[in-house]
């Protein structure tokens, strides 16, 4: 009788990638609140650290693919770890950068790199091949949900951290944190991949990238995606300093932040359920039309900490809300086998969208002296990604190899 492959305790597997990225994303997310400290400390202006933060979710992205290949290969395990070194010591790189350079190259590449190594790419791959097909969706939602509690465990805690510690040594601390990811990593190993030798695959790497960048679905998927990632990192990043112009204190934007990651895992998980039961790219249509929607509303108002909290907390419910839909269809479509090296195919396309979102925000701000015309952009780039993805269709590939056996 042949034994079926062992699998992964399903609490095991939520524990410890939920509290992976609850660490990974959730210090992520607080970088904007660094913006004014670096930059009046330092004397470098809004674009030298938004262009830092862009290289970031630009390498991101694209080591990202490299990331879930390694992942796919050689199993999570090792590739976390990797990502927590990497981590701690882009940290503590961007605290003590004396030029822009050198904190493009730590804030930058590295933690980008880190990131790429201990994020969603990563932890889905495994829930992609570990959990079976009607709990995917809802798994990958928990996983999400756990990065927006993350944003709001970790946003305030960095807030007081930056207020009493100052914020070098803020970073410092984060460093430390960050390393925890290692052991936790342990709990991820996966049974198939054993002495670093990944199960047999019925496709190589080559032709399944092939076959994804020549289907429709995954293009259109992967187009929406990069409006995501402009939305959300404009505003995460960005945010902070729009509400300083207008004369609300830091501490409103530090709450505001922690709002959205509070509600978003309300969302994350709801889109992750709703996965289970409605098309996908029907449920990430209605998130990007809503988005542009409760952006336009919160420039029409007049603002005050009540018109920010609302606004955060509706934006949080849409925040990463796109990220289980999106990651269930690509498995829906292509299967679990290279799943990881799909995903952070897809992401890649969201940090590029990340790249231009917080380095545009940065860049038009310095030329116009407000933040009018990237907050327009954001919301002509949510009906665009709205209709995108309306005639996405998810039937999974069929292959003439599977065909003929």
């Amino acid at each position: 009788m042949q034994k079926t492959a062992p699998t992964l305790s399903l609490t095991q597997l939520l524990v410890c990638g939920a509290a992976i990225v609850t660490l990974s994303t959730g210090i992520r997310h607080g970088f904007g609140l660094w913006m004014l400290p670096i930059t009046q400390a330092t004397g470098w202006t809004r674009e030298t650290f938004s262009f830092a933060l862009a290289v970031q979710n630009l390498a991101w992205g694209l080591l990202g693919i490299a990331g879930g290949m390694l992942a796919d290969r050689y199993g999570a395990f090792r590739v976390l770890v990797a990502g927590a070194l990497l981590y701690a010591l882009g940290l503590a790189g961007m605290a003590l950068a004396p030029t822009p350079l050198l904190f493009a190259l730590t804030a930058g590449i590295t933690i980008g790199a880190a990131q790429a190594g201990t994020t969603y790419a990563i932890i889905y791959g495994v829930i992609g091949r570990q959990v079976s097909p009607h709990r995917r969706s809802w798994a990958m939602g928990v996983a999400a949900a756990a990065g927006s509690f993350g944003q709001f465990l970790l946003m305030p805690i960095e807030g007081l951290m930056i207020a009493h510690l100052g914020w070098k040594e803020a970073l410092l601390a984060l460093a430390a944190l960050v390393l925890l990811v290692a052991p936790l990593a342990w709990g991820l190993r996966e049974p198939g991949f054993k002495a670093g030798r990944a199960p047999v695959r019925s496709q190589s790497v080559r032709h399944a990238l092939s076959e994804a960048l020549r289907h429709p679905p995954f293009l259109l998927l992967i187009a929406g995606y990069f409006v995501c990632g402009f939305q959300v990192l404009f505003i995460a990043v960005h945010l902070p300093g729009y509400l300083a112009d207008k004369g609300l204190s830091p501490q409103v934007a530090a709450f505001a932040l922690a709002l959205v990651g509070l509600f978003n895992v309300v969302g994350s998980y709801a889109a992750g359920v709703l996965g289970q039961h409605f098309p996908r790219h029907l449920i990430l249509s209605a998130i990007y039309f809503i988005r542009a929607v409760v952006i336009t509303l919160f420039l029409l108002v007049p603002i005050s900490p009540f018109t920010v909290y609302v606004f955060s907390a509706v934006m949080g419910v849409l925040w990463l809300s796109t990220v289980p839909p999106t990651n269930t269809a690509v498995v829906h479509i292509f299967g679990p086998e290279h799943f990881s090296m799909l995903s952070g195919l897809a992401f890649f396309s969201h940090q590029l969208g990340s790249f231009m979102g917080v380095w545009l925000g940065g860049y038009l701000y310095v030329a116009s002296g407000s933040y009018d015309v990237v907050w327009v952009l954001t919301i002509a780039l949510g009906v665009a990604a709205g209709l995108i993805n309306l005639p996405v269709r998810e039937a999974p590939i069929h292959r003439a190899a599977q065909a003929s056996a």
